[in-house]
This record gives structure tokens, sequence and C-alpha cells, in this order.
């Protein structure tokens, strides 16, 4: 007698029947172990779908925040862990979340009002606010552009490769990644350079630093020997400046209003944000750690000659930083040189997206590629100051931020614009107090240097 056939029950929710447990009887409702199974496929899908939407959202953040971490940043960090050792760490740490409350009012403001930062503040203020902010950001980033070129050249120099082969290497890749018309394909070949970012982190496990020091540094408020000094309050102040820096504001929202992301998408974007300043962070930290352990107590002023020290420690070691120092230097160069353009593009009307092409938009991808030449230029100067100007970019940034974030504060409290998405008490206490201790060390830091007696 034939085996009656009995037909695999269907979980609700589950896309295809799921398969029987024994091989042999079908899976029934009333059986706990199906309950279980029940629950763990729909959760297991439900993740899948979760991980499937964020990484549709993911981008601009993580981006942002990771380029962040740029050659001015990694010769800031650099130094700092030289002269100081792992005194500091803990005051890189506290600029993650400052970081992060300054960018996530990008995400919002771009999502809502679909408009770059420049545009925003041309509506919002007048044009005489829109253009005093657009030539702050044009000098700001033309500046750290150069730091970017002194970052890649000085890594490849270390391989003995001439400046303007770097340069003119730099310049080809950066327009390769724009003249293909596609926001998404720029997107995806800008986060491989950002996990490149990530190689100071085995890199600083490679050298077995003193763990206990390490944590002392992360978890313990200190200063370092000597107290508080004119050389500390630059140091302060410099990896403030290449934590949180005017084009991250410009850039972030314009790639969130290119990459076409909505009201629903903003919680993603913040997501996103905050998984790069983790990184930011993480790397900066591990930078500070690889100095402060193999060169303490030496006078570091670029992360250039600090890889070529290194690779005579270690071959591989210097190899280490100079493929991260250069990837550091690419990736700011491509964020800042988009946020110039964007900006232009709001201001002037043209066409300014990645999405265009080249014909579609001649004067965003001119300006951009303008851009690029001019900053290169810079660094084949003979003789030109290129590590002072590195380490003054990060201070002149500073002293810049408050107007930036004054007006990105208001724009966030504009209950017309934002709805209900404008910023709550609690963001405006921290976001106010973020701008009024800038406001604060930047002036004391103006009064520092006309009365350096002040702080011996």
């Amino acid at each position: 007698m034939e085996k009656e056939y009995t037909a695999p029950t269907v979980i609700e929710g589950a896309s295809t029947p799921l398969p029987v447990l024994d091989g042999k009887s079908p899976i029934r409702r009333g059986d706990a172990s199906m309950n279980l199974l029940s629950k763990a496929y729909y959760r297991y899908k439900k993740l899948l779908k979760v991980i499937r939407l964020f990484l549709m959202i993911a981008g601009p953040g993580i981006i942002v925040m990771v380029a962040d971490n740029d050659a001015g940043g990694i010769t800031t960090y650099t130094a700092t862990g030289a002269k100081f050792g792992f005194h500091l760490i803990w005051f890189l740490i506290l600029l993650g979340p400052v970081a992060y409350y300054v960018q996530e009012m990008t995400v919002r403001l771009g999502a809502v009002t679909k408009r770059g930062h420049a545009e925003a503040i041309f509506h919002a203020f007048g044009s005489f606010w829109g253009w005093f902010s657009l030539m702050d950001l044009v000098l700001l980033n033309w500046l750290t552009m150069i730091t970017e070129f002194i970052g890649m050249t000085a890594a490849l120099s270390i391989f003995g490769v001439p400046r303007i082969v770097t340069v003119l290497l730099a310049a080809t890749l950066m327009g390769t990644m724009v003249i293909q018309g596609r926001y998404w394909t720029w997107e995806k070949a800008a986060m491989v350079f950002c996990v490149l970012n990530l190689i100071y982190i085995p890199a600083a496990f490679m050298i077995h630093p003193p763990l206990k020091q390490v944590l002392q540094g992360c978890l313990i408020p200190q200063l370092p020997p000597g107290g508080f000094t004119n050389e500390l309050f630059f140091f302060l102040m410099a990896n403030i400046g290449t934590t949180i820096a005017p084009w991250m504001i410009f850039f972030q929202q314009s790639a969130v209003v290119d990459k076409s992301l909505q009201e629903k998408d903003i919680t993603g974007g913040k997501v996103d944000t905050g998984i790069g300043a983790f990184f930011t962070v993480v790397v900066a930290a591990f930078c500070v750690i690889l100095t402060g352990t193999l060169l303490p107590g030496q006078n570091i002023y670029d992360a250039g000659s600090a890889a070529a020290k290194f690779m005579g420690i270690s071959k591989q070691l210097g190899t280490f930083l100079a493929i991260g120092l250069f990837d550091a230097g690419f990736l700011g160069a491509i964020c800042i040189s988009l946020a110039s353009s964007w900006a232009f593009g709001e201001v002037f009307g043209w066409a300014h997206s990645l999405n265009n092409k080249v014909k579609e938009a001649p004067w965003f991808y001119a300006y951009y590629f303008f851009g690029i030449l001019l900053a290169g230029t810079v660094v084949l100067i003979p003789h030109a100051p290129l590590v002072l100007i590195t380490l003054f970019v990060q201070v002149i940034a500073v002293t810049l931020l408050p107007a930036a974030l004054v007006f990105l504060i208001l724009l966030l409290n504009n209950e017309e614009t934002m709805g209900q998405f404008k910023n709550t008490l609690f963001q405006n206490i921290a976001n106010i107090t973020i701008v009024t201790l800038i406001v604060l060390v930047s002036t004391l830091y103006g009064i520092s240097a006309l009365f350096p007696s002040i702080l011996k």
C-alpha cells in the first residue's frame, strides 16, 4: 500500500516551506522545536532585510568620518604620539562623539531640505552670509588639499617616486573616479579606500605596545609631563581642527542630497555616521600608539618622516605606514575637492551631481579638476614650507569652524524647514556646548600666540 503524502507546513512570514526535521515526519505547528525554528528563521530574514537597507543608505557618514583621518590628520596624530606618548589618547576619544553630534545634523538637514549646505545657507541667511561661508570654505579647502598632496608625495617618496609622478597619479585616479557619471560607483570606490585607512590598526599590533600604559592613556584624563604649555595647546588645537572641519559639513550634506536620501533614511544615516565616528577615533588612537611606542620624545613634524623612520626599524611596518599615508591623503583629497565643487555648483546653479556626465555638468567638473591641479602645483614648488602648512591648516580650521557650526545649528532649529527633525533640547545643549568650547579654545589660542608668556 502506498504511503500517504503529507505536505509540509508553511510557516507564516517564510517565503518558502521549511524542510522537515527528521526527513520523514512533517513539521507540526504545535511542535516546540518548530516554533523555535520558525522564530529564528523569521529573525534571520528580518536581519538580512535590515542589513540590505542599511547598506543602501550607508556611505556618506563612513566616508566623511574616515576621510577626516586625512594626511593632515595622520601627521597631527603621529606628531602628537611622538611628542606626548599616550597621554592624549583620552582627548582623541572625547572628540569622537563631538564629531558625531556635528555631522549627524547634516544628515537631517540634507534629507529634509534636499539642499547642499552652501545652498541652504544662501537660502536661509541671504547672499552676504552665503558668500562669507563659501569663501571660508574655498580658502580652507584649498589649503587642506595642499596638505593631502603633501602627504601623498611624502608617502611615495619613501619608495623613490618623484613628486610630479605622485601628483599626476593622484590627479588621474581622482579624475577616473568622477567622470564615469554615477554617484554609486564613486561611493563604492571611496569605501575601498576607507577600508585601506584601517591599515594602522594591524601595524600597531605588530609592535606589541605596552597595553597598561595605552589603557591608562585611553581611560584616565591626564596632561603630559610639563603641564599645560603653549606647545601642548597648539597640539590640542590641531587635533580638534583635524577631527572636526568645515569641509566635512559641506561634504556630507551634499553627499546625502546627491545620493537622494529621504527622511525615512535619517535613522540609517545616523548609524552610518556613528560607525564612521567610531573608526575615526580608533585610527587616530592607533596612530598615536605607533609613534608613542617607537618614537617617544622625538619631534615628528610630518607622517612621512615617521614612516621613513619606521622603515629603518622594519620595512614591513614602514611600508604599512607609507601606504596608509598615501591612502589618507587620497581619501581626503577626493572628498574635499567634491565638497568645493558641490558648493560652487549649488551657489551658481550649475548641474552639480556625480550622476551627471561631464558634458551635462561641465562647470562642476571644471572646478573639480581646477582645484586638484592648483593644490598639486603648490607641492611642486621648490622649498615651499610644506610641513608648516600641514600643521597650521589644522589650527586655521578650528578657528573658522565656529561660524560654520553656528549656521548649522540655526538651520537645524528652523521648525518651518525641519519640522519634526529639528534639533531637540538635548541636541541643542550638546551642540551649543561644542561651539562654545571651540570659540573659547580658539580665543585662548589667539591670546597665547600674542602673549606667549601666559603659558609656560
